[in-house]
């Protein structure tokens, strides 16, 4: 009855897992955010609640992902992490020989490189759209098609055709123009499949050294296509963990795990009532200086619970009752 707790909150997917005392996965939740992280999470809450019971307790709660503070803030993080050091750890402790991880989620993209058990190079692709999951939502959506049909047509494909993937325009252009040649729709999903796996060999695994055993982490590891892509590029057995979807999560878990056990302090977890807690987020910019800081400030009722944005630490060091900030003099 006792549990760590990872999140990993991005723009695309918002992922729990609970490990137990003995690094098993009791429960794993992916969850799809819709731009509305503080509701996916108090969602994700609510359903691990109806699976544990109120009388389970949460020992230690790490977040990750591009929205890992504002999740930190929310649950009463212990442990807060970047996806690259999350997504390492659950990888080296499921496959303690894993030399390549190659991730692409819904947002992003990334390649990590470990030798023995240590993160020496990284990659990240934060910017085009072109290698990430969201590409291939809306192309499936272009078709008409869920995402989970759309991904398994590419291993039925003859023939693929190319499709220039550098850019996600370009690729969406060519395949409507591919498709108007008469070409079949799963020899044009297997060509963009390789597309995508070629762009992302050429960027984010440029001149790095991708050595076996090879992990595949992220929602798009379910893509049979782009898998069967990638061992053919590299030639190389490529291994999708059992949690592929939820790795980062797994990571900030067992880290949340390693924490506490080192600190031997308690908690400091909200509570599984904190799904039925309210939440409000804004910003405003700070004048105080030339800077112009944007300040991102979450409450609950009239209590600040966390305010982040500044460079100076004006603000993130003053949280609490709203009035009593306004009394020191801010705003």
């Amino acid at each position: 009855m006792s549990y760590f707790l990872g999140a990993d909150v991005g723009s695309v997917s918002t992922n729990l897992v609970l490990i137990d005392a003995d690094n098993k996965v009791k429960e794993a939740l992916y969850l799809r955010t819709k731009g509305q992280p503080m509701q996916a999470i108090q969602k994700g809450i609510k359903m691990l609640r109806t699976r544990i019971g109120l009388k389970a307790q949460i020992m230690g709660v790490g977040t990750t992902g591009s929205a890992r503070q504002l999740a930190a803030t929310l649950l009463g993080a212990d442990v807060i992490k970047n996806e690259i050091t999350a997504h390492a750890v659950a990888a080296s402790r499921l496959y303690p020989q894993v030399r390549t991880i190659l991730e692409i989620g819904g947002q992003d993209s990334k390649i990590i490189i470990l030798r023995d058990g240590i993160v020496v190079d990284f990659a990240m692709n934060t910017v085009c759209a072109a290698g990430t999951g969201s590409f291939l939502d809306q192309q499936a959506a272009r078709l008409g098609l869920p995402i989970g049909e759309f991904a398994s047509l590419a291993v039925k494909a003859d023939n693929p055709v190319r499709i220039a993937g550098r850019c996600s325009v370009f690729a969406e252009s060519d395949m409507i123009h591919k498709q108007q040649l008469g070409h079949s729709l799963p020899d044009i999903v297997a060509g963009l499949c390789q597309a995508m796996v070629r762009n992302y060999l050429n960027n984010i695994g440029k001149n790095k050294r991708i050595l076996g055993p090879i992990l595949f982490q992220g929602g798009v590891a379910a893509n049979p296509g782009i898998h069967r892509a990638f061992e053919n590029e590299l030639g190389q057995e490529i291994t999708i963990p059992e949690h592929f979807s939820v790795m980062g999560a797994l990571g900030a878990a067992y880290l949340a795990q390693e924490k506490v056990g080192l600190t031997a302090k308690p908690t400091h977890f909200r509570g599984l009532e904190m799904a039925e807690s309210s939440f409000q987020a804004g910003s405003f910019d700070c004048s105080g200086c030339a800077n112009n800081c944007e300040i991102i400030r979450i409450k609950q009722n009239e209590e600040i619970l966390a305010q982040w944005g500044d460079r100076c630490g004006k603000w993130s060091g003053n949280i609490g009752k709203e009035e009593d900030n306004k009394a020191a003099g801010h705003k």
